[in-house]
């Protein structure tokens, strides 16, 4: 039986010798979780959000999420209600899950050991045949197996971390998503009633100007006034159907799902808000992608440790070897028989000629005796270890500078709601009162509600950003965290 002597790259056909195939065959009993790694996601995430995961696996299990996200959408909306609609229906985050599933594949591919391949091959010649076998196997791999395996499992490790970090930037994402659609409900409300008011005074306007009670310039003001409100009312809609739009992608709603109900103002502000004494050190102790990092860098250094331990050596095959050749050989025999003739004996037999052997196939890198590998992976471990440096000092950076808006957003709604709302409430009424006493004109008037509407705005504005501050700062420390802020004290302040 001959084996071609086919080279397949690194899949190699190997030989293994008894001792060699024992190992083969109490290694390959690696097999799949029952859960393909999602209660480590849903214990993770449930502690930092509240909230469980699911994957949907099979055709009931869509069918129940489908009937949840009915039974969430029928009534108001809330921030928690989001979330959970989210987690079940966002098909982003469930190809996320479908990637740890793929990493629980490879890790089981990889702590298998690499199979032995056979190889037939039978030449035939007019008077011969040959037979031949042989069995190829990769010792090396066998050899370094335990510590791939340590290795593919950590890889899945990391991966239900990275799951965790997916489901935890979705929950972000929709918190931060529901709280400008709400606040965009909130100012099409506010600008509408203005609008309302304005209409009613132009109209009043109109009227005394036929009577000739006020100029032509006042009235000109005040439909200035009424137009121009009008006009950001129209751009206050466009913009609650775009934030409306984007918490729909969201959540993953569409067709007859987006017919769902916001409310149509803001939540109000917590009494007091959270206090944080060391938030560096919860930050770098909680968030996932600081974790996935450390694990990267505990992952690169146990494969360059591969690497420096297989530095000299490359490849190392082993080939077993049997050989069975079959030769037919024929006899020929003379013998006297009656009278003179002679009489012919034709023999024919078999001749079985058998071998058995085994081949060492091994390659050196005699040109740079695996400096060039060893290197290289010298290399990604420390570019991986200044990452995970850089990482650290970032995360602390991101810590306080989250606290700090979350703090600074507070005290501006704070404020807002104890001085300047109050006060501009005061010189409404007066100037109310002042115009009904003709102690003031109609653009006194104008300029107050113009004043009192870009206050309103700035309020709304003011409170849509502490609680995405909020947001940010819980992604801050636990983890899901966008590359850039969503708030900022200086638009709580423009608008």
């Amino acid at each position: 039986m001959f084996l071609s002597r086919r080279r397949f790259g690194f899949a190699r056909l190997r030989v293994v010798s008894p001792a060699l195939t024992s190992v083969l065959l109490l290694g390959g009993c690696a097999n799949f979780s029952p859960d393909g790694g999602m209660s480590v996601v849903s214990d993770m995430t449930t502690g930092a959000i509240g909230e469980h995961v699911t994957k949907i696996r099979s055709e009931d299990e869509a069918a129940a999420a489908h009937a949840r996200v009915a039974e969430l959408l029928s009534r108001t909306m809330t921030a928690d209600t989001a979330v959970q609609i989210a987690l079940l229906n966002n098909r982003g985050l469930q190809a996320a899950y479908n990637e740890l599933g793929i990493s629980e594949a490879m890790m089981v591919e990889a702590s298998l050991p690499p199979s032995p391949a056979i190889t037939l091959s039978r030449l035939v010649q007019p008077s011969s045949i040959e037979l031949e076998a042989q069995i190829l196997q990769n010792v090396l791999s066998l050899l370094t197996l335990p510590r791939r395996r340590e290795i593919a499992e950590d890889r899945f490790f990391q991966a239900q971390k990275r799951a965790v970090e997916a489901t935890l930037r979705v929950a972000a994402d929709s918190r931060r998503a529901y709280y400008r659609a709400v606040a965009a409900n909130e100012l099409v409300k506010l600008l509408d009633q203005s609008r309302m008011s304005a209409e009613t005074v132009s109209d009043f306007a109109k009227k005394l100007g036929e009577t000739g009670g006020m100029a032509k310039l006042d009235q000109a003001r005040e439909h200035a006034f009424t137009a121009e409100v009008g006009g950001q009312l129209a751009q206050a809609r466009l913009n609650q159907r775009l934030e409306r739009e984007r918490l729909n992608q969201a959540l993953g709603l569409w067709g007859a799902q987006i017919k769902y109900k916001l409310p149509i103002k803001l939540p109000a502000l917590p009494p007091k808000p959270k206090i944080e004494d060391d938030i560096e050190t919860e930050a770098v102790l909680c968030r996932v992608d600081l974790e996935v990092a450390r694990m990267e860098v505990a992952i690169l250094a146990k494969e360059f440790g591969l690497t420096n331990a297989t530095r000299f050596i490359d490849v190392l095959d082993v080939r077993g070897i049997r050989r069975l050749e079959k030769t037919k050989v024929t006899d020929v025999d003379y013998a006297l028989g009656p009278g003179p003739s002679l009489i012919r004996t034709t023999t024919e037999q078999t001749e079985k000629v058998r071998w058995r052997g085994f081949e060492v196939d091994f390659q050196i890198p005699i040109y740079d005796f695996g400096e060039v590998r060893t290197r290289r992976a010298e290399e990604t471990y420390m570019a991986a270890v200044n990452r995970l440096i850089e990482k650290a000092v970032n995360v602390r950076s991101e810590a306080r500078q989250a606290y700090q808006t979350y703090r600074g957003t507070y005290d501006v709604v704070r404020y807002f709601d104890r001085e300047i709302l109050p006060l501009r409430q005061i010189i409404s009424e007066q100037t109310l009162l002042n115009f009904n006493g003709m102690l003031i004109d109609v653009f006194a008037l104008l300029i107050d509600a113009k004043a009192r509407i870009d206050t309103n705005i700035q309020a709304v504005n003011a409170r849509r950003d502490f609680w995405l501050a909020k947001v940010d700062l819980h992604t801050a420390v636990v983890g899901g965290r966008d590359s850039a802020p969503t708030s900022s004290v200086a638009t709580a302040l423009g608008g």
